[in-house]
């Protein structure tokens, strides 16, 4: 039993580090009605600025912090101005097309500016086993893991509230649902965009934390935006807390088919399992969990 816990426990501390990242997909998703494809490299080149202003220019880490913080609201301005303001009203498709082109030009400025070697992240965070779990319950749990759960917590409280009860979180709203009739009633999609892939690019630079700590910070990070892609698809596209309860479903479910029906099958199950889940909601429930439900009328 204690040993099923563990596995339990693992896997809902993997789903939350996967949620991390859905994160960003459904704040921009929410605002502006675009998958943006290169929210997995957002969250690389937001670790690797970290890493580069640490390591180059000997920053302390809170100014770091604050230094990555100003390079991704910079970077939502350009994406606005350069990328996203031309594309005003075109087709979906259009839009994840230039958000692809976006994840190549990121990751070759990240590489250029900052390298392309494995670069430790160190910030302070705990890690190792949590002695207090070892001690009062016999049971392993890493203590990166449990920070990551709960700044996860600490993130979707935020994001709901503002979503929900401010006047921008209700702006962000009203521009994906029609952006001619937020503009109408005198919204700034402009301003709108650069505020919403803002706080997305600080999502990534959460999310870049986190994993950086945990594998380093290599460009292989960008790759965790497909195991985000599940998550999404079971929690709902428009859904902050769906992002959530989407991440630990998939962070449980390839944990407990890895070890107990991996040796029957031949394993490597938890390579695939997030993505046979995937599977079976778009058969049966296509909006996710928490997500919308799309009636159009013809």
């Amino acid at each position: 039993m204690i040993f099923f816990i563990e596995v339990v426990l693992s896997g809902l501390m993997a789903g939350v580090m996967y949620s991390l990242v859905a994160l960003g997909f459904v704040l921009i998703f929410k605002a502006s009605g675009i998958f943006n494809f290169a929210q997995g490299v957002m969250a690389l080149f937001a670790a690797l600025t970290l890493v580069g202003l640490m390591e180059k220019f000997g920053m302390p880490i809170w100014l770091a912090i604050i230094g990555t913080i100003a390079v991704m609201i910079a970077l939502a301005w350009a994406i606005e101005r350069f990328m996203l303001r031309p594309l005003v009203n075109q087709e979906p498709i259009i839009l994840f097309m230039a958000t692809i082109g976006l994840a190549y030009v990121l990751e070759g400025m990240g590489d250029i500016l900052w390298g392309s070697d494995v670069k430790m992240l160190d910030l302070g965070i705990p890690q190792g086993a949590s002695d207090w779990m070892l001690d009062s319950f016999d049971i392993y749990i890493e203590k990166l893991e449990i920070f990551a759960a709960a700044t996860a917590a600490v993130m979707v409280t935020f994001l709901a509230i503002f979503f929900q009860k401010t006047r921008i979180g209700r702006a962000l709203r009203a521009v994906a649902d029609d952006h001619q009739a937020a503009l109408s009633v005198g919204i700034s999609l402009n301003t709108i965009w650069v505020i919403v892939w803002s706080v997305a690019g600080i999502v990534a630079l959460v999310a870049g934390i986190m994993w950086g700590s945990k594998s380093g910070v290599q460009f292989s990070l960008s790759l965790i935006a497909l195991k985000a892609l599940p998550v999404l698809i079971l929690g709902g596209f428009t859904s902050v807390p769906g992002a959530i309860i989407g991440g630990m479903i998939i962070g449980v479910g390839e944990k407990v088919a890895e070890i107990y029906l991996g040796p029957i099958i031949g394993g490597a199950i938890e390579n695939w399992f997030a993505y046979m889940l995937a599977l079976a909601f778009l058969l049966f429930r296509p909006q996710g969990l928490f997500g919308e439900r799309i009636i159009e009328r013809v």
